[in-house]
């Protein structure tokens, strides 16, 4: 029998806020129809709850309490030297930037180029010039099931960066995108990334997400990122998320990996209230690598959750994940990695590992590793942890002469060390160490 869900206050909300903006937001007829259309799937899957199996541990139907008012045409003021503060170390990387601000592009905060052979458009300039079909593929995210949060995504999307880097390009300096929010209103976003590398290319691309001094402590990001990496392409992408305050993040990646290409990720979570990773990664070239790390840092009421998809089609691929994670308080980290091996893709070698290190007994962590394998002549395996801090290793450090809270986040800085040394580009992950010994230190003593 078929039930059908009353709608909430913030899925209400979403239907109000859409019908009052959508006549703003940036894109041509054919960008306005596929905003349309996606927001009638919102309307027919609700938001997603805890009785889609992908969901059973974040219940955003349950969790999203209230829909801020989307920023649409945000003129809020901030100025480089408030951007700078904000950013913290990632202010001090020698790397071109495209700016960001409550979901709008800022020129003015942003690099004049990109360097030779790359080239980075707002998305809102795109979906609003461009013809002959272009705006429409850009609004528009195929996948085989229909998602909620994606489809909010491009019913609401203002802006976003358009990347490509030709063939055979070799970018030494990283592409920083930075998304800030500012102002003292709580505000909602949506912006999306689509980015081609061409064969032969490499590149390293940052996603930050930031709150300016200032800003509201809550507001509410919806980003998405399409990448292709071409055949013999590699790529480093690393996502940071540091805001304070009481922010939801929901955060979507879709990756497909051409033949003899790498693809290397790193996904930071820390500081948000409510926050989602999805990652759909699908190998489509023979002898391409994958390789997927993150870190999840969660204290208070802080739910976070990563849930990866990776899809190995062709034969010779090589998939890894390892993922860190550190609760305190009444804190909830949410692991799903399933990896699927096609019947055609013999040869596959796929390794998954997830950890925890719980501070409180009040913690929560829901790990889900999973393999689906229809091929023969495969190495794969994953497996999962959680624990305490080894009171004898505490002890260790304090034979030594170490305080308790220095022998503790000393420990800490190296369980999540293992993650973060995955990081190539020196200065990245010196921010990246950064960020997370800044999370440690606001620790209260004595806990």
């Amino acid at each position: 029998m078929n039930m059908t869900l009353m709608k909430t206050s913030a899925e209400q909300a979403l239907s109000h806020h859409f019908e009052a903006v959508q006549a703003a937001l940036p894109g041509t007829a054919g960008v306005a129809a596929a905003r349309r259309e996606a927001f009638s799937r919102v309307g027919r899957l609700g938001l997603p709850h805890r009785r889609i199996e992908e969901w059973k541990y974040t219940d955003l139907r349950a969790g999203l309490k209230l829909a801020h008012a989307p920023a649409v045409g945000d003129a809020t003021a901030a100025t480089r030297a408030q951007l700078a503060a904000a950013m913290g170390h990632f202010a001090d990387i020698d790397a071109p930037r495209a700016v960001f601000v409550n979901g709008a592009w800022r020129k003015d905060l942003s690099s004049a180029t990109f360097g030779p052979g790359v080239k980075v458009a707002p998305l809102g300039r795109e979906l609003a010039s461009r013809g002959n079909g272009v705006a429409e593929n850009l609004a528009r995210i195929n996948l085989a099931e229909p998602d909620a949060v994606l489809s909010l995504n491009t019913a609401f999307m203002t802006d976003g960066a358009v990347i490509k880097v030709a063939a055979g390009t070799q970018v030494e300096k990283p592409l920083l995108l930075v998304f800030a929010r500012a102002g003292a209103a709580p505000l909602a976003t949506a912006t999306r990334n689509r980015i081609d590398i061409a064969a032969g290319a490499s590149i390293a691309i940052i996603e930050i997400f930031i709150s300016l001094d200032g800003a509201a402590i809550e507001g509410q990001s919806n980003a998405a990122t399409e990448l292709t990496v071409g055949n013999a392409g590699v790529v480093a992408h690393v996502q940071c998320a540091f805001g304070a305050g009481r922010t939801t993040l929901l955060s979507n990646w879709i990756v497909n990996i051409g033949g003899r290409a790498t693809y290397r990720a790193f996904q930071l979570t820390a500081g948000a209230a409510l926050a989602r990773n999805q990652l759909l990664a699908k190998l489509e070239g023979q002898h391409s690598k994958l390789d997927i790390s993150g870190v999840m840092l969660g204290r208070g009421n802080d739910h976070i959750d990563t849930t990866l998809l990776v899809d190995h089609i062709e034969p010779h691929c090589e998939s890894r994940e390892l993922f860190k994670t550190v609760l305190d308080d009444r804190a909830r980290a949410v692991f799903q990695g399933k990896v699927i091996v096609r019947q055609k893709a013999q040869k596959s070698d796929g390794k998954q590992m997830a950890r925890a290190l719980m501070l409180s007994p009040d913690t929560e962590f829901d790990s889900k590793p999973e393999l689906e394998i229809y091929a023969d002549d495969v190495v794969c395996g994953h497996g999962s942890t959680c624990a305490e801090i080894d009171p004898d290793l505490i002890f260790y450090c304090r034979s030594r002469g170490i305080s308790e809270a220095q022998a503790r986040a000393l420990l800490i800085d190296s369980f999540v060390g293992e993650a973060i040394e995955k990081v190539d580009h020196a200065g990245v992950r010196q921010a990246l160490v950064s960020v997370a010994s800044d999370w440690l230190a606001q620790r209260q003593p004595g806990n």
